[in-house]
This record gives C-alpha cells, sequence and structure tokens, in this order.
C-alpha cells in the first residue's frame, strides 16, 4: 500500500493530541509558575526528603485539575520507579468511611502482594493501613493518596479523613494526600480535628484566559516541522492556520466559545470538532471549519424538538407563553385551551383543532418534555387538569419559530408581541 496523503496524516496527528491529555497540558509543564511544577515538587519533596504532605486542587470541573496530576504522577514512576504507591478513592463511590478504609486496605494489598480480607472490620482496616504505612516508610517508599470529590469525604463525622491525616504524623511513615474538588471552600468544610492535621497547602486551577487559550490552539493546531510530513506542506499549513488565529472573525467564535463555557474541556471539544469539519481534500483548517464547530457545539436539542413539532403542539406552546405573561404562574390543560380559543376568536385563525386532538398535542408535549407538570401531586388526576410548566426560555421559542417553515405568521406576531 501507498503512503497516506499528507492531509490524512495531519488529521490524524492532530485528533490524536487532543485525544491525549499528556500532549494537552505538556505546554504548562516547562514554566516554573504552573500547577504542574508545583504540584511536582510537593509530591517529589516528600519523596526524596522522606517527608509527609497534604495539597488541595481546587478548582471547577474541566479545568484539568486530573489531568495534571495523572502528568506529574507520570513522570514521577519513571522517576521514581520503585519508591511510590498510589492509592486512589472517589467520594462518589468510597464517601462511607468503612468503604474507604476498605477500598486503601485493598490497594495495598494488590500493591505489596498480600492476601485483602473482606471480612475485617474498620478497626482492622485501620490498623492494617498504619502499619504498612510504617513499613512503607522504613522502605523509603512513599504512599500517594489521591482523593477525588474530596468534598464528600469531608461529610459526617470524617473518621476516614483522621484516620489517614493522624497516621502521617508518625515519623516513620512517608505519604502525601491529594485533595480534589471544585468547591473551593473545601478545606473549611473539616473538623478541627482534621484541620490541625492538614498541611493547608491549596492549588487553583482556574479557565485558560486569552493568553492561554491562543497558547493552547497553537499548541495544539499548529504541525511539527520535524515529523514524517512533507515540509512544504506543514509551512503552508502552519502559515495558513496563523493567519486564522489574527484574524478578528476567529477571536469573535473564540468569545463566544468561552462564554457558553470557558473551560479546557469545552475548548477541546470545540477543537475537536473543528478537526473533524476539516476538508481533507484541501488539507488545510479553514475559518468555515471553525464556524461548523462553534454551529455543532451549541446545538440545543430544545429546538431540535421544536422544528418536529406540529403547528397545533406550536399554538399550544405560545398559548403557555401568553399565560406565563400575564403573570399566570400554575396553568393546566383547560387554561391553555382557554387562551387558544381566546386566539382563535381575536384572530379569527384557521388552525382551530377539535378538545380531544388538542389533548393529544399536549401529551404529545409532555412525551418530548418541552413541558412537564409543575409537582408530582394530583399524579391520580387526569392530565387536562394537573398544572404544568414550560421547560423552554422565551428566547428559545422564538428561535424555534423563526427557523420554523410552516409556522403561521399569527404565530410571529404574537411571541413578538409578548417579547
Amino acid at each position: 500500500m501507498g503512503r497516506e496523503s499528507p492531509s490524512v496524516e495531519a488529521l490524524v496527528l492532530l485528533r490524536t493530541r487532543l485525544c491525549n491529555p499528556n500532549f494537552i497540558f505538556s505546554h504548562s509543564s516547562d514554566s516554573h509558575d504552573s500547577n504542574y511544577s508545583k504540584l511536582k515538587f510537593i509530591i517529589s519533596s516528600s519523596v526524596t526528603e522522606a517527608c509527609n504532605n497534604s495539597v488541595l486542587l481546587l478548582g471547577p470541573r474541566g479545568c484539568g485539575k486530573i489531568e495534571v496530576l495523572d502528568l506529574v504522577l507520570e513522570d514521577l514512576l519513571k522517576e521514581y520507579p520503585d519508591m511510590i504507591t498510589v492509592i486512589k478513592l472517589n467520594g462518589l463511590l468510597h464517601s462511607d468511611d468503612n468503604c474507604a478504609l476498605k477500598e486503601i486496605a485493598r490497594q495495598l494489598c494488590v500493591e505489596n502482594q498480600l492476601t485483602f480480607s473482606k471480612m475485617a472490620s474498620f478497626d482492622d482496616n485501620s490498623q492494617f493501613m498504619v502499619a504498612m504505612l510504617r513499613e512503607c516508610g522504613l522502605a523509603h517508599k512513599t504512599v500517594i493518596f489521591i482523593l477525588d470529590e474530596f468534598d464528600l469525604f469531608a461529610q459526617g463525622k470524617q473518621r476516614l479523613l483522621y484516620s489517614l491525616l493522624d497516621a502521617m504524623q508518625s515519623i516513620t511513615s512517608q505519604a502525601v494526600v491529594v485533595g480534589i474538588s471544585c468547591r473551593l471552600d473545601a478545606d473549611q468544610l473539616l473538623e478541627k480535628r482534621v484541620r490541625s492535621r492538614f498541611s493547608h497547602r491549596k492549588l487553583l486551577f482556574l479557565p485558560p484566559s486569552e493568553e492561554d487559550i491562543q497558547r493552547l490552539l497553537k499548541h495544539m493546531l499548529l504541525l511539527p516541522t520535524d515529523s514524517s510530513l512533507p515540509h512544504e506542506y506543514v509551512v503552508e499549513f502552519n502559515t495558513r492556520l496563523l493567519n486564522i488565529l489574527a484574524d478578528k472573525r476567529f477571536k469573535e467564535i473564540v468569545d463566544k466559545v468561552s462564554n457558553s463555557d470557558s473551560t479546557f474541556n469545552h475548548l477541546l471539544r470545540f477543537l475537536f470538532c473543528t478537526v473533524c469539519h476539516m476538508d481533507v481534500g484541501s488539507g488545510f483548517i479553514s475559518l468555515e471549519n471553525f464556524k461548523a464547530a462553534l454551529a455543532n457545539i451549541q446545538r440545543q436539542p430544545k429546538l431540535e424538538y421544536l422544528k418536529d413539532c406540529s403547528i397545533l403542539e406550536l399554538y399550544l406552546l405560545v398559548c403557555m407563553k401568553r399565560l406565563e405573561v400575564k403573570e399566570q404562574e400554575l396553568y393546566n390543560f383547560n387554561s391553555v385551551m382557554k387562551e387558544y380559543k381566546n386566539i382563535h376568536d381575536s384572530f379569527q385563525t384557521s388552525d382551530y383543532y377539535a378538545r380531544n386532538v388538542c389533548l393529544r398535542a399536549f401529551e404529545h408535549l409532555l412525551q418530548r418534555e418541552l413541558i412537564s407538570f409543575a409537582d408530582n401531586r394530583g399524579s391520580n388526576q387526569s392530565v387536562e387538569f394537573r398544572p404544568v410548566k414550560l421547560l423552554i426560555s422565551s428566547h428559545q421559542l422564538y428561535q424555534g419559530l423563526k427557523s420554523y417553515r410552516a409556522c403561521p405568521a399569527i404565530l410571529h406576531k404574537l411571541i413578538d408581541r409578548e417579547g
């Protein structure tokens, strides 16, 4: 078989990069002020200086806390292959103290090729953990405890956190506790006895700034000049891309992406969509690819549902919106039918249907989740008597009517008036 075209090779390379967390965050590892460098220093000092540490990684979801931690651990395991043991817990799975300590004991047994006892009590597992920390410390081996969703471990009596941090007070132990949480006040949830044993180191992960986004875009999308790709193709690809990045229209697109969600995960999803829209025939990323990716990630399921609605269902939705504008917070099918009849009488519309047909359309809106029951009370009542509420905003309804080709002009007129 012949060699693939440069554009296909470039496409594969870019997709591989965007799916590789290590490559994504490797650009920040060079800076001494980066969270990567700070976290690596904290953990490596415990390994090399045989001391105990604890640190919290705080920030919104999707800002790279776990990815940076994994990158640090991968590098340290290469540097100190026989001196590190990693124990991972998640608050969604192990927030119960007994369950968490049992999981710690299980992972320690697996790491050290010991037999794990499922019947061991909380105290037995606690004593086993203390003994293993002492043995690992004597063997100059650091145990790293990773507590994802740390704030969930801070609920209840916090026996796990106390047992863990108290065991680290021993001179012979050699351990690091890394807590990960999206709550910035996670350390304030700790009890006094736990907080006094915590070292109060915190690393804050923030959404990327404009400069960070520009750096990340170049890091992810520019092709390497020392690759197997033809040099002329790489030069032209990079030149075109840099011209797009400097374009005012592109900056407006990036602003829209970051305004809706400014996390790394959202930005990477946007870039992956862009690369997927790349024309293999031309072999280059264009501004149109970025526009198509923006339209793709901004898709709203509610608007998709509106496109498949019947004319009658649109009438019912507009009637409900009119009732809300009239400050009628609770309304049922009967209230909507009354408003529907008022519209027909006022404008003499041709789209007027029987009550049983309207009830079927109303039930269809419930199935599509464009509307829902206001509460669970009266579940034994008939559908037409139970209060409902709209699940789409005025703007979404307006956009839906605007994009609906066969939408009656009267509905545009009514929604414009209420807007």
